[in-house]
């Protein structure tokens, strides 16, 4: 047995050029345009934070309230500035950040980190994977929150310009929301180039607010003193407990930081952040305390407030559209996750459709992006307003980085060697902040915070069901497969077997330990073969991307002379298999003989699923996953396969 890896391509273009041909000028233009454009994709959820947090910490319908005194609001927004600066910049912005899975972030590159790692991270690594696929599943009830309660909390400015259009406040959100699924199958890349400008003037817009806020009683910067929040918390800890549970609000959107690292880069989200975002989400929220002490009763809509008459129905309009932007961040992020999944093996081959050619990794998922919009309307419809909204929202919030931040400090150790002693400093404070705040949400679960938990735990039964149904299936599959090299051998020994017939077959399967079904059925009922086969086997590696000379292996099964080849293709989670493209890079004396991709006929085998009498999972489970696979997305269009040259053969198979 021989195998071959393939040589790479060169890379051509600007993307090859020596770094020494890149002017400084051009390098800081780049930079420049990664700033911006974070701006735009990453920041849009935290960046809209302000219009609903201050309002729901002191929401007088809350099931428990805070009463609107002066220590109270110097209390809440000290712990809303030091919640931002530990759990965003320094949990995120200085650690996460640096934690990547080849250029990746987010909780789906830690749970591929600790896969990698699973012999020397012992036996709690895969209980560890499977709380990280409940943070994942935790995300889908966020990117379902998200846009109702951003678009919802933005268009309810209305009713503070003026009142009597407060019923109008319902039928615009629908149309808003409806009109942004709608859109989402154009792709995002036109309108991104928008995001960022739309994003800056936000943030000043916020800062400018903020500052007006501010003159009218400068005493609450002293809210930045971190002994406001430890006073409020020390003296006070049967209010400030509960309090925790709205001032969350201000970090949603801090995993998308981590989320999107690939597409911009550490230096360039880190640099938006503290440039700009931080200090602007800063003043904000220091203005609408003021605007409060000056006036317990502008509580009503803080944010709304803090502009001038003549400025509040321009701002609710900026708003809208900042809200627009954060639910497109949001909701690309939940296309972005249960494509990683599916590649995983968490979730089935869905329909994914990359939606730009020069944008790596913006793709568009209907089944998905379907799902989202019935979801995010009915919670709209059933709650009505965004105070409601906030009760269900910090739990999902505060739930996915409790997980992230430990997933974070188990690899630290585990993977980078961190000192335990230096760990622990680290550790133990941002968990027990973390564990409080989603202590605090708890507290909530009877009043909406139930909601978030149940998306979750939907999406995660979904997830680990169809994980352990693939591999149920793929164990009695091999079965019914049998070796692939006694085949080759005794298609070798008996020439009556089959008749080799002109032309080339290229049969998928996956891997090279067994027949591909359609192979065998196309010999035992057909008793023919074609003069050149390729048993092409695709594997998703547990990495962003493969490089082109790490794409392909060919193994010529043991022997060089029958035609018979079998090739490897490695993919990344973030690529689109196009196995006719992928074929043209194959040699011909690598594969016993020249490969015309665009005349080869294409096979594949087509498993109908059952559910047995065997004890291999609940039937309810069994049902759960039979019926899950009737979302998988057609494999000759998901290989890129051409239609008119793709034979189907199927089978079945009990679990």
């Amino acid at each position: 047995m021989t195998e071959r890896q393939q040589p790479g391509v060169p890379e051509t273009g600007p993307a090859a050029r020596p770094l020494g041909a890149t002017s400084a000028a051009a390098r800081d233009s780049v930079r420049l345009a990664l700033v911006i454009g974070a701006l735009g994709v990453v920041f849009g959820d935290i960046g809209t934070s302000p219009i609903y947090a201050m309002q729901t910490v002191f929401n007088p319908s809350d099931p428990h309230p805070v009463p609107i005194s002066t220590q109270n609001v110097f209390g809440v927004v000290s712990l809303v500035f030091w919640t931002v600066m530990i759990i965003v910049t320094v949990t995120y912005v200085l650690l996460a950040l640096r934690a990547d899975n080849d250029g990746e972030g987010g909780i789906m590159a830690l749970i591929t980190l600790l896969r990698r790692n699973v012999r020397r991270g012992g036996p709690a690594v895969p209980v560890l994977v499977a709380l990280g696929i409940f943070g994942a599943a935790l995300f889908f009830g966020d990117s379902m929150i998200t846009p109702a309660i951003s678009v919802l909390s933005a268009v309810e400015g209305l009713k503070v310009v003026e009142p009597s259009l407060a019923e109008l406040v319902l039928p615009i959100t629908v149309v808003i929301i409806a009109a942004l699924f709608v859109a989402q199958r154009r792709g995002s890349a036109a309108v991104g180039r928008l995001f960022g400008p739309i994003m800056i003037v936000w943030f000043v817009t916020v800062a400018a607010c903020g500052v007006r806020g501010i003159t009218q009683h400068p005493d609450i910067l002293k809210a930045l003193s971190p002994t406001y929040a430890l006073g409020f918390l020390a003296g006070r800890f049967e209010v400030a407990f509960f309090a925790l549970a709205a001032i969350v609000l201000a970090v949603t959107g801090a995993e998308a930081l981590y989320a999107d690292l690939g597409h911009f880069g550490r230096r360039s989200i880190t640099r938006a952040w503290l440039a700009l975002v931080f200090p602007a989400l800063t003043l904000c929220y220091l203005g609408q305390g003021a605007l409060i002490l000056k006036d317990p009763s502008n509580i009503s809509g803080p944010f709304f407030l803090l502009a001038p008459d003549w400025g509040r129905l321009p701002l609710t309009l900026l708003a809208t559209v900042a809200t627009v932007i954060a639910s497109q961040s949001v909701i690309t992020g939940a296309f972005s996750v249960a494509s990683q999944a599916a590649e995983l093996g968490y979730l089935p081959r869905l329909r994914i459709l990359h939606t730009s050619e020069s944008t790596v990794g913006q793709v568009y998922v209907p089944w998905v992006n379907w799902l989202l919009m019935v979801a995010v309307l009915t919670l709209v419809l059933a709650y009505g307003s965004s105070a409601g909204l906030a009760f269900a929202y910090g739990m999902a919030v505060t739930a996915t980085i409790t997980i992230s931040t430990f997933l974070l400090f188990y690899l630290g150790r585990w993977k980078w060697k961190v000192p335990l002693w230096l760990l622990g400093l680290g550790a133990v404070p941002l968990l027990v902040w973390d564990l409080l705040l989603l202590g605090a949400n708890a507290t909530k679960l009877l009043h909406g915070a139930w909601v978030p938990l149940l998306i979750g735990l939907a999406a995660f039964t979904i997830m680990t069901t169809w994980k352990r149904g693939r591999e149920i299936v793929t164990s009695e599959r091999q079965r019914h497969e049998g070796s692939l090299r006694e085949f080759v051998d005794d298609l070798r020994s008996d020439g009556k077997l089959a008749r080799r017939v002109p032309g080339t077959a290229i049969f998928l399967n996956r891997g090279k330990e067994t027949v591909p079904l359609a192979m065998r059925a196309n010999v035992e009922h057909n008793h023919v073969r074609h003069e050149h086969v390729v048993i092409l086997s695709i594997e998703t590696k547990p990495v962003p991307r493969v490089s082109v000379d790490q794409r392909i292996v060919v193994d010529d099964l043991g022997y060089s002379d029958d035609g018979i080849t079998h090739v490897s293709a490695y993919f990344g989670y973030m690529e689109t298999p196009d196995v006719p493209e992928m074929l043209k890079r194959l040699n011909a004396s690598d594969v016993e003989g020249r490969i015309e991709a665009d005349e080869a006929s294409y096979f594949l085998s087509k498993i109908e699923l059952r559910a047995g009498g065997r004890p291999t999972m609940p039937r309810w489970r069994k049902r759960l996953f039979i019926t899950t696979s009737f979302i998988t997305a057609d494999a000759a269009e998901h290989f890129c396969l051409p239609r008119d040259r793709t034979v189907i053969m199927g089978s079945y198979i009990e679990v």
